[in-house]
């Protein structure tokens, strides 16, 4: 699940990403850093959350590494994008505020 909330002062979106299968850990991987992996903590519901600071007026492809070994796309992702693996990206997008 995907949350954007808007700050008007640095043109920045706080994107908070949770995942809520099955699982022992979670990472975000997102081209908004670079592709590199940001744990996400599990919460006393069992859904594992990050927050991510976004530049607005873009589009950022991201997934889920569910237990070091399996892909998962988020099911409220604003868009889906074929990868270079066969397999699609969402997409988090930060035009429209």
């Amino acid at each position: 699940m995907l949350t954007k909330k808007y700050f008007k002062t640095k043109d920045e979106y706080e994107v908070t990403f949770a995942y809520g299968g099955d699982a022992d850990s979670v990472a975000l991987l997102t081209a908004a850093n670079d592709w590199v992996p940001v744990p996400m903590k599990k919460n006393s519901k069992g859904v594992f959350t990050t927050k991510l600071r976004i530049p607005a007026n873009g589009q950022y492809q991201f997934r889920y590494l569910v237990n070091d070994a399996d892909w998962a796309n988020d099911e409220s992702a604003d868009a889906y994008v074929p990868n270079e693996h066969g397999s699609e990206n969402g997409v988090v997008d930060t035009s429209v505020n």
